[in-house]
């Protein structure tokens, strides 16, 4: 059986602590879709976005992913604007505040009083266990879910300290959400962050290979009985650090790839929200991250209602609206 009919053939509810309801049938749902270190900058020789072979993105957006795309008069359904990820603080944006400030809904940068890099700041952990969109929609009755699946080295290097919480995971904690795991990946309900699973074969898991059709098509299905899928990909930012292998267009053409399959297997009523924490890798010559804006791309039936968005502390409330306004 191929992935895709075993998908399909295995399609049930992955179990959740605070499940409110077996079945949401013709529930709207947002894709929220987060790629680490992707900034929003202007067309040039120094940003690998502007060649990169990117065609699903391309015939959906009219252009690139730059800042000139976003400018493009844009369909009923279709949103792209750059907001901020500096949050009016000094300094190069870092991804311990960026993606709190991202999910909980909070300037977290003004709160620490500086960027924090790689994880939260300790002081804002309960804050973001609390008030992250996560739990925020488990609280109001709703369904999320993190997509990413989870494998036992990772709790082991938690455990034994060779590794810190990101700020997905304490949010998913702190909503109580079950964490996928290799299993659900095997069966197609959960999806490896470097889409393909081939890091995890690499570290010896019996994961098959997945193309990033069948994990854009997956992710889709997650949203038949949620309300929100939460999916985060830092291959991107992995890249513009200079620690991977593989290449700019290879990782650019697997993501698009993905987003292109999501979309098509996406039902008319879902959303698709896109966005990232600073910028990092849209600029070949910066050595660390950017003070890019970060793009938004929103693509489903309510796309226009984030166009008031000004940055990343204000994507939650945004979330919050547009699902349980439809509810």
């Amino acid at each position: 059986m191929s992935f895709q009919d075993n998908r399909a053939a295995s399609m049930v509810l992955y179990p959740q602590k605070n499940a409110q309801k077996e079945d949401v049938g013709e529930n709207m749902a947002i894709l929220f879709v987060f790629l680490d270190g992707v900034g929003l900058a202007p067309a040039s020789a120094d940003n690998p976005l502007t060649d990169a072979p990117t065609p699903a993105l391309r015939a959906l957006l009219g252009g690139p992913l730059v800042i000139e795309t976003a400018r493009l008069p844009q369909r009923p359904g279709l949103l792209l604007r750059p907001i901020d990820a500096t949050l009016g603080v000094e300094g190069t944006p870092q991804s311990g505040t960026g993606q709190t400030a991202m999910l909980a809904g909070v300037n977290a940068p003004a709160l620490h009083g500086r960027h924090q890099p790689h994880v939260p700041p300790v002081a804002l952990r309960p804050l973001l266990a609390e008030r992250s969109i996560l739990r925020r929609v488990v609280d109001a009755g709703g369904r999320a879910t993190f997509a990413n699946a989870f494998t036992p080295g990772y709790w082991e290097a938690l455990a034994t300290r060779r590794a810190r919480r990101s700020a997905s995971v304490i949010a998913a904690e702190g909503a109580g959400l079950a964490f996928r795991t290799a299993e659900d990946l095997r069966r197609g309900q959960a999806l490896s962050w470097d889409i393909t699973g081939a890091a995890l074969r690499a570290a010896g898991l019996d994961i098959p290979s997945i193309t990033p059709q069948q994990a854009g098509a997956a992710l889709a299905a997650l949203a038949h009985n949620h309300d929100l899928v939460f999916y985060e990909n830092f291959m991107t930012d992995l890249a513009g650090h200079g620690r991977l292998t593989m290449g700019l267009d290879q990782i650019f053409g697997l993501i698009d790839a993905l987003l292109g399959a999501a979309l098509e297997h996406m039902r008319p009523q879902d959303t698709l929200v896109l966005t990232s924490d600073h910028g990092n890798v849209e600029s070949l010559s910066a050595p660390n991250h950017t003070r890019n804006p970060v793009p938004l791309l929103a693509v489903g039936p309510d796309a226009q209602r984030f166009a008031q968005i000004e940055d990343l502390s204000q994507l939650a409330d945004g979330m919050m609206d547009v699902i349980f306004s439809r509810r």
